[in-house]
């Protein structure tokens, strides 16, 4: 498959294909004239790719996932990763429940709502838990 076939295939543009393979994520097979060409199996590991970034891997932490033989993945950092998107869809769940009890509640200004009141709490220490996690 040359990379016009893959870019079509996948939906990733050329460029991102490019750097992919600048940073060792995928292997071109080969040339076809000035195209670059890959293997078919390369649309799995975009797509394993895909799944990683969407789950919140670094390119870093998926490109040590993938050894010459194939996909080695650490099922260590999965469970990490898999209790992190828990924490992340309580703290959502809980927001998208404040703002629909902000948008509906009777008082004339929400910072009168105690409810309203604790997600602003949450919402000031995820800051700074996320500002924390910044400077490190």
């Amino acid at each position: 498959m040359d990379i016009a076939e893959v870019a079509k295939a996948t939906g990733l543009p050329a460029s991102t294909l490019r750097y992919y393979e600048e940073k060792g994520l995928i292997r071109s097979s080969g040339r076809n004239g000035l195209r670059r060409t890959y293997h078919p199996k390369v649309i799995e590991q975009l797509a394993l790719i895909s799944l990683g970034r969407n789950a919140g891997f670094s390119l870093d932490e998926i490109g040590k996932m993938f050894t010459a033989e194939g996909p080695d993945i650490n099922r260590k950092l999965l469970l990490a990763k898999a209790d992190e998107l828990d924490r992340k869809i309580e703290e959502l769940a809980t927001m998208s429940k404040g703002l629909r009890h902000a948008a509906a509640c009777k008082v004339p200004n929400q910072l009168d709502c105690p409810k309203f009141l604790r997600i602003l709490r949450i919402a000031g220490k995820n800051r700074s838990r996320h500002s924390n996690i910044l400077k490190r």
